[in-house]
């Protein structure tokens, strides 16, 4: 029978020479659980974390305390997963940044899809975009409901002028998977428009992420739509 030390010489073996794409969930799972307790058999506890959760992406999403709820897993266990959930959110946070915009939202989208794809919670974010068109920073501004009550103009106004950003793309996530715009989601963006208008920044997007798909305020037209509302409504005046 292969011992525990066997077990776990011959995953960190075949992760070495075949990269992490021969690895069944679980056993990625197993590897980060024993990063925190390298002289334990965690396998049954990777086996039933992906039960618990279904998919890797929701294991590294889950909260510590979820974690633990699994018989065997405790601290030190949980210090893999989010060590590499954490590298991992930096990482492509760095991949992003000063990367030129284009007009697609396609690209924002493939940017931020693995960070938010696996999220059951929604997270409200803003990039924020210098007169280059490259992204300068990324920041989450709300995480639980995304409605008027949790997401402000006025915080996110004020974080672009200290970023001298010249433009912003708003981008957050449906955990049903589906993202259709609910329509507080149109009253919010509508709103951070109108916001950014008066103090001259550019909303070039808000895109809401779904299950492996997305949808676009600006391609489907209803940012241009709100900023002539805007310029309507100030010319009114």
């Amino acid at each position: 029978m292969e011992t525990q030390k066997g077990h776990r010489q011959r995953l960190k073996t075949k992760f070495l020479r075949g990269g992490i794409d021969s690895f069944l969930d679980y056993e990625v799972v197993e590897l980060l659980l024993t990063l925190g307790t390298p002289r334990r058999d965690c396998k049954e506890q990777a086996k039933e974390a992906i039960r618990k959760f279904k998919t890797l992406g929701s294991v590294l999403e889950a909260e510590t305390s979820e974690l633990r709820e699994i018989k065997g897993i405790g601290p030190n266990n949980v210090f893999g997963i989010k060590l590499v959930r954490d590298v991992s959110r930096r990482f492509l946070k760095s991949c992003m940044l000063n990367k030129t915009v284009c007009n697609s939202s396609k690209e924002v989208f493939d940017y931020l899809y693995l960070t938010l794809r696996e999220c059951r919670k929604e997270k409200f974010q803003v990039l924020f975009i210098n007169a280059k068109n490259q992204i300068i920073d990324e920041k989450t501004f709300s995480e639980g409901t995304v409605d008027s009550s949790a997401v402000y103009p006025r915080e996110i106004i004020l974080a672009s002028l200290q970023h001298r950003a010249s433009s912003l793309i708003f981008v957050h996530n449906h955990p049903s998977g589906d993202p259709s715009p609910s329509e507080s989601d149109k009253e919010i963006t509508k709103e951070l428009v109108f916001t950014a208008q008066v103090m001259q920044i550019k909303v070039l997007d808000h895109i809401i992420i779904g299950n492996n798909c997305y949808f676009s305020f600006a391609d489907e037209g209803l940012i241009e739509e709100y900023e002539l509302l805007y310029l309507n409504t100030k010319n009114n005046f």
